[in-house]
This record gives structure tokens, C-alpha cells and sequence, in this order.
């Protein structure tokens, strides 16, 4: 009889193309692992890897193979989930994706609070990018995703639990008493650093100052906004950054200012993304409104 031990195992190998790493991701000796999938390709009566001293390849019939055996093992891994729902929230761990441009800013604001209503919670972060997130909800490999929208997440579905505008980070000497808002009209395009390409921020600040059309060169591409902060600092131009991450890139930053982005918002919405028979959406309901209250408190003193 196939077992779920081996799916996981034939998934891993699909996953890494390499015997040694598959064995290292599911804990287990390369021996147990070699041994399980020799038995299923047996049971099957199909080569499903063609393997050498050099490289892992997947045949054709393999392909179909391992496409079923992830439906197979994500009903399954939801099967457990639904036997082990009781009465206790997160009595059962849980992986969560995030954005780098999100988890920074708001992990440190919920995750305490998460931490004191629920001390034994086992909770694991996985920070990627949208599109390996979005990919890593549908396959189950992680239980949910927060990403801002809007994004592409078709077939899954999103709860929204925040709502935020943009900020205009400058100098202290381009910076005017007065300023209270400005307008994307106002802005130098040819100073303003964003984000390198692959990052959705870029694009939700693009699209806030209705600059999707327009060619928009920067001399330097960031993978943090923490250093765009940095290279404000310098004077090397400015930048635009959510509201979430106000308090922790500007509070010791003398030389800079922020200034409220005054185009149609909210500029952004942080929602958490499922597959549509998620069966723990009740915790992930407690966990969006812990999010929500602690996003409300911050997030209104940082605009103080």
C-alpha cells in the first residue's frame, strides 16, 4: 500500500532534484528515503526519477505521478487538520508566509501579543516573495500567506485586515514646515528611489502616484527599504514607504522626514490568503483581529 510517507518523500525529491537535500528536508537518513521510493516506483511499476551520480530527472510518467500525489497529500494533510480541530485554539502549529516588505514592520508589532494570549502556539514565519508564497499556499506547503494587494492570487482566496497610504520620505532640507501632503504631481520622479523590479510595492507605489506608464529610473535598486531610508539620508534622493513602517525606519532618522502621499488610497490592503477548504480559518479570525488591534495602536502613534 502507498503511504503518505512516501508522497512526501517523492514531493521533497521533486522539490530539491537531489536525493541528499529531500533526505535532509523530511529527517530522515538518504538510505530511508532512496529505500521508500525504490518500493513506490516498485508498487507503481513506473521509473518515476531517473537518477546518476550527477543529476535527478523526472520522467513523463513521474510528472503525472507527482501531480496527483500532491492533490493526494494536501486532502490528506487537510484530513488530519479537520481530526485535530477542537476546542483549543492553536493547539496545533501552524506556517504562515510573509512578504519582506510586510513582515519587518508588522511581525514585531503582533507577534508579542500573539505570544501573551497564546504562550504555546507554535508558530513558524516563512519569508518569500508573493509569487513563491501564493505557489507554496496552493501546493500546502505553508497554511496561509500575507501579502498586500493587489496581486494575482487566482484560485485562493484573501481576508483583509489592514488598510494603509503611502509616505513621502525626504531630507530635512528638501523638507518645507508647511508640507503637510503632497501630491504625486509634486514629486521629482527622476529622485524617487523605489524598490527594485520583483518587489509588488514598488508597483502599489507606482500605481498610488498613477506613475504606472511612466518611465521611472533610479541609478540605484534596493531589496529593503531600509536602505532606500539610508541612501535618503545621504541625500541621493527620496522614497515612498507604507504607513505600517514608519515608527521603525524614520524614529531615529534626524536628517528625514515623511510626508503624507495625497492621491486617492488606501494605497495598499494586507490581507491573509488561503486555499479556498482551509479548515482553520477560525484561528487564522483570531490572529487577523489581534493584527488589527495592534496595527490601530501603532500605526496611530508612528503618524503622531
Amino acid at each position: 500500500m502507498i503511504s503518505f510517507k512516501q508522497l512526501s518523500y517523492a514531493l521533497a525529491i521533486e522539490k530539491t532534484l537531489h536525493f541528499k537535500k529531500a533526505a535532509e528536508a523530511c529527517n530522515v537518513s538518504q538510505s530511508a528515503l532512496s529505500t521508500a521510493i525504490t518500493e513506490l516506483e516498485r508498487q507503481l511499476d513506473v521509473t518515476i526519477f531517473e537518477r546518476n551520480n550527477k543529476q535527478v530527472l523526472i520522467t513523463d510518467k513521474g510528472e503525472l505521478i507527482l501531480n496527483k500525489a500532491r492533490r493526494v497529500k494536501l486532502e490528506l494533510d487537510e484530513l488530519l487538520q479537520i481530526a485535530q480541530v477542537d476546542n483549543q485554539p492553536f493547539a496545533n502549529p501552524m506556517k504562515i508566509g510573509v512578504i519582506p516588505t510586510i513582515g519587518p514592520y508588522l511581525l514585531p508589532k503582533v507577534l508579542p501579543e500573539v505570544r501573551k494570549q497564546y504562550p504555546d502556539f507554535k508558530l513558524r514565519i516563512i519569508e518569500e516573495q508573493s509569487h513563491n508564497l501564493v505557489e507554496m499556499v496552493r501546493t500546502g506547503d505553508i497554511d496561509a500567506a500575507i501579502l498586500a494587494l493587489p496581486f494575482p492570487i487566482d484560485g485562493l482566496m484573501s481576508f483583509e485586515f489592514w488598510k494603509e497610504d503611502f509616505y513621502w520620505i525626504c531630507h530635512k532640507d528638501e523638507y518645507l514646515p508647511s508640507m503637510q501632503e503632497i501630491t504625486s504631481d509634486e514629486l521629482e520622479i527622476d529622485k524617487l528611489m523605489l524598490l527594485k523590479d520583483g518587489h509588488c510595492l514598488k508597483q502599489h507605489a507606482l500605481a498610488a502616484c498613477s506613475l504606472q506608464n511612466k518611465t521611472q529610473e533610479s541609478d540605484f535598486d534596493s531589496t529593503t527599504l531600509y536602505t532606500l531610508i539610508q541612501m535618503v539620508a545621504s541625500k541621493l534622493g527620496s522614497t515612498l514607504v507604507p504607513h505600517m513602517a514608519l515608527d521603525q525606519l524614520i524614529c531615529n532618522e534626524s536628517e528625514i522626514r515623511a510626508v503624507h502621499l495625497n492621491e486617492p488610497g488606501p494605497h495598499r490592503s494586507i490581507a491573509l490568503v488561503i486555499r479556498p477548504n482551509y479548515v482553520r480559518t477560525s484561528e487564522l479570525t483570531i490572529l487577523m483581529n489581534i493584527f488589527k488591534s495592534q496595527l490601530s495602536n501603532s500605526c496611530s502613534l508612528a503618524a503622531e
